[in-house]
């Protein structure tokens, strides 16, 4: 659907002009009768009082600007680096941006930094290179500056409209198919040039001073003839990217409607499967606002009456709420907060210290409502500190913030000196188990945690068979695992980049509560946590530094000597630039230092560039001396029930004393878990494979008779179970990594088999599946499927020939039309071709349903959800590269025995004399005898 309505942003970095090119734009479209500057505290979008009074831009706002047929929103944002989380939510409802750009200063380490979170929210973007009045700038050499900076898609629009052959040219060697309409003759039209535009294929540049209106009636044009409305849906949706209060203090919540309309007093889905409905709809126009009754797709409105609403929420219709809630029921995989994270964020926490006979708990209270509307904020109860923590960008923030708590709360309150955010993560898989059982309460959890791709925050995902425990009861895990935020072992920090799986666990008919797996789930995770090879992460900044020629040598030491990295100088003149990276900690305050050595020529530029491994993270967690075991809060010790009383158990001894078997062991990388895929990561109690561990992941229930071998070397040199374990939770410390040592008893079984009760030997095959694992039957299948499939059923059965029992090949037919299940025999095995619409695993697992507890039945598959059905069912698992290796095997059994039976042969002529022989030898060939 067409509305004709859409939004532009418009971004600077400080002191680029960006209100006064807002102000030419709203003199040009006769919204206003002046000109409004920042200097005289009358720009229209600057009207709270700590903007006019500071000059700069603090909080985004919204204003119409009428703009050719429509009427678009413009939307402000703030140009301070402090105040980039602001900027940065805004972007998500941008159809385009308006990025001004300071000719006298150029492209700026926080303007690269703007355009990277353009192209990042797939903004289409006009660049307005301002002060333009200046002697000092150059234009040709600001736009090879823009060309460096963000490439060849930098295009000089100035003179666009005579489309004149050399700027169709230069258009023609950014997009083929211009090119290909160019050389046919086609002549160059906005729509054409919107298109490019709408694309990202073109980035028009245009230059001026907004200060003397000197191209912004050209600009403005521009905007007007190469911008178009999107196509919106039909069904309704919106975006919520702030959460803001009036003058009066209602809760106002700022969305751009996606698709569809909205209604006054119209009921709406949130992100949180509530269902609200909308009071008021409130369009802005700078500080003042109309009541509508309908708000269109592509208009940005403050809407009343959605109380629990948050920043990031998508809004849908109520008619939707039924679809929704079946598709979001039960997901077997979700992520905590963000799926994608904000680029810039806060790396410093700050105390936040109220007057004295203000009970800090309290005001705490108070102070939450913030993070509604800051999310970045992050405000926070510290029980243990009895103290309040929020996160911050920096210095002006401060002042800003302590100014909005005086004016809200009527409190003047302190920040003590900031400290870095450190985060934790884990180096390998680990499994965690969790047990609370105190008296008529009963639910035990296991869990699978995995280290994540950086940056990935936490990924829950469910893999536990249902034959494990009751699918409702798996819902209620999953929820109590992501409602909380779950913090590290070694200092209390937030974990992060890790995947935690829900693969076992236990309820009872008559004692389980909802409440009882919450216990038993947060138990789990930190038990995990205690046994594993934790990893202390730093923020790191990505910096831009340029001063004198003279000074690089004394940078880049510095820098060295912070423990950063270093791409090479940039050398101009008597100038040089350095980028790299650097930890917060010891970048943070460099600045100051930069404008000490080089007398002020030095210029400093500091991003947010995720977080890497603490390089001191011996002596961080010595500083901060955090407990686990004395953390109340997140308990990694057990609750068992014993002769009717609750039984407090240790993390390292709950192994021992838990119930169920998950049928999940972690084993070491060097065993090929032969998983086909190395991107397919499969169910827990299957094989999972993470790039870079020193751990894999396998179906198995005990050692192998090598791994027993290994263990009590392990045990000989690190100590015992409850050594290792106890050890594990410190940062890089390699006999953390015994936590596999924890979860099953130890076996001799070759093929990690459990105990079984005397029956038939059965060896079931997933034909294809190992086709597609051996390197040989799959170059052959490549060629023809059925040769390749002979070529296994000609080597199973002559590796059967040495084996007892019974072998069984099962071959795919499911997708063959009215195809019917058949069964023959083959030499001395049989094969399945399974019936229509039955996969291989299905008929496998329904196989060894029946016949796996009282027989003793193995299956040959790499496909690891399959392994967690048959781990289920009493069978045990052989994976393709070990099916290889009994194959082998029995060749070489096979080629002894014949020999060793060969060299027991008597032939008849072995023991006549040799003359004698011969002369018989020539009588059996028919040859005449010699004279």
């Amino acid at each position: 659907m067409q509305t004709g309505h859409f939004a532009i942003g418009i971004l600077a970095h400080v002191d680029a002009g960006k209100t006064t090119l807002a102000e030419g734009l709203f003199y040009l479209a006769k919204k206003t009768r002046k000109l409004g500057r920042v200097d005289h505290k009358d720009a229209f979008f600057d009207y709270y009082g700590m903007e006019r009074s500071r000059g700069i831009t603090i909080f985004s706002k919204t204003a119409l600007l009428p703009l050719g047929d429509h009427t678009v929103t413009l939307l402000d944002t703030p140009g301070h680096v402090d105040f980039s989380a602001e900027m940065e939510r805004s972007l998500s409802v941008m159809d385009y941006a308006i990025l001004i750009i300071s000719g006298t200063d150029g492209v700026q380490s926080h303007t690269r930094t703007l355009f990277e979170l353009l192209d990042r929210y797939e903004v289409p973007v006009f660049i307005f290179v301002n002060k333009m009045d200046r002697p000092e700038t150059d234009r040709d050499a600001l736009m090879r500056q823009l060309k460096d900076a963000f490439g060849d898609i930098c295009v000089d629009f100035t003179a666009y409209q005579a489309k004149d052959g050399a700027f169709a040219e230069e258009l023609a060697m950014l997009d083929e198919a211009w090119m290909e309409a160019y050389l046919s003759g086609e002549p160059l039209t906005n729509e054409i040039l919107s298109n490019l535009i709408q694309n990202k294929k073109v980035m028009p540049c245009f230059f001026g001073s907004a200060l003397h209106m000197d191209g912004v009636a050209e600009f403005y044009e521009a905007l007007q003839g190469l911008t178009r409305a999107p196509e919106y849906p039909e069904d309704f949706a919106a975006k919520v990217f702030k959460i803001v209060r009036d003058e009066k203090g209602a809760r106002l919540v700022e969305a751009k409607v996606t698709g569809g309309t909205l209604s006054a007093r119209q009921e709406v889905f949130l992100s949180s499967k509530e269902t609200a409905k909308v009071s008021q709809i409130r369009l802005y126009d700078g500080e003042r606002f109309e009541t509508i009754k309908e708000a269109k797709a592509g208009m940005i409105v403050s809407l009343t009456g959605l109380d629990s609403a948050l920043a990031g929420d998508v809004l849908t219709g109520a008619s939707d709420k039924q679809n929704r809630k079946s598709d979001d029921a039960f997901s077997d995989r979700r992520q905590t907060g963000s799926a994608y994270q904000p680029l810039l964020r806060p790396v410093l926490s700050y105390t936040i210290v109220p007057p004295e006979g203000e009970d800090p708990k309290l005001f705490y209270q108070k102070l939450a409502e913030l993070s509604q509307e800051e999310p970045e904020l992050a405000v926070s109860w510290n029980e243990r500190a009895q103290e309040i923590n929020a996160r911050l960008m920096g210095e002006v923030q401060i002042e800003i913030l302590k100014q909005q708590i005086l004016d809200r709360f009527g409190v003047s309150v302190t920040f003590a000196q900031g400290s870095v955010i450190f985060q934790e993560t884990i180096k390998a898989p680990v499994i965690g188990i969790g047990h609370f059982e105190p008296l008529r309460h009963y639910a035990e959890v296991h869990v699978l945690i995995e280290p994540g791709e950086p940056g990935s925050g936490i990924v829950y995902e469910n893999r536990c068979p249902d034959e494990l425990l009751d699918r409702s009861w798996q819902k209620t895990a999953l929820k109590h695992l992501m409602e909380k935020e779950h913090i590290g072992v070694l200092t209390g920090a937030v974990l992060t980049d890790v995947k935690i799986s829900l693969i076992a666990g236990r309820a009872h008919k008559k004692h389980s509560e909802g409440a009882d797996f919450r216990e038993a789930a947060w138990r789990a995770v930190r038990q995990g946590l205690m046994q594993a090879d934790n990893i202390l992460l730093e923020p790191m900044f990505a910096f831009w530094l340029e001063l004198p020629s003279g000074q690089v040598g004394r940078a880049m030491t510095d820098v060295r000597n912070m423990g950063g990295s270093l791409e090479d100088p940039v050398m101009d003149a008597d100038k040089a630039v350095l980028t790299g990276q650097a930890p917060v900690a010891l970048m943070q305050d460099y600045g100051r230092e930069v404008q000490a050595y080089t007398g002020g020529l030095g210029k400093l530029s500091l991003r947010f560039a995720g977080y890497q491994p603490c390089q001191n993270a011996d002596k961080v967690i010595e500083k901060i001396a955090y407990d686990p075991d004395a953390d109340l809060d997140n308990p990694s010790s057990s609750l068992f029930c014993e002769k009717g009383a609750a039984l407090y158990v240790p993390w390292d001894e709950v192994p021992e004393k838990c119930r169920v078997e998950s049928g999940v062991e972690l084993k070491d990388d060097e065993e090929d878990t032969d998983n086909g895929d190395a991107d397919n990561v499969v169910s827990a109690t299957g094989v999972v494979s993470v790039p870079g561990a020193e751990k894999t992941v396998s179906a198995v229930s005990a050692f192998s008779a090598e791994d027993k071998e290994l263990q009590e070397i392990f045990e000989r040199t690190y100590g015992g179970r409850e050594e290792a374990g106890k050890q594990g939770r410190h940062a890089s410390n390699p006999k953390g990594l015994a936590s596999g040592s924890l979860v099953q008893p130890q076996s001799d079984s070759k093929y990690q088999k459990r105990e079984k009760t005397p029956g038939e030997v059965f060896l079931l095959v997933d034909g294809y599946n190992i086709i597609h694992a051996w390197e040989e039957l799959k170059a052959l299948a490549k060629e023809n499927l059925d040769s390749s499939r002979d070529a296994l059923m000609d080597i199973l059965s002559e590796f059967h020939g040495s084996r007892q029992g019974h072998l069984i090949v099962v071959f795919d037919a499911y997708k063959v039309k009215g195809g019917q299940e058949r069964v023959y025999r083959y030499h001395n095995i049989d094969v399945v071709y399974t019936k229509e619409a039955e996969t291989a695993d299905a008929y496998i697992e329904r196989v060894t349903r029946k016949i796996g507890k009282n027989n003793d039945v193995t299956v040959a598959t790499s496909d690891g959800l399959e392994q967690i059905i048959i781990w289920g069912h009493g069978a045990r698992r052989m994976s393709a590269s070990e099916l290889k290796a009994e194959v082998e095997q029995a060749k070489i059994e096979v080629r002894a025995f014949l020999e060793q039976r060969n060299s027991m042969k008597t032939r008849l002529f072995d023991h006549l004399p040799k003359e004698e022989a011969k002369m018989l030898e020539r009588m059996r060939l028919g040859e005449e005898d010699e004279q």
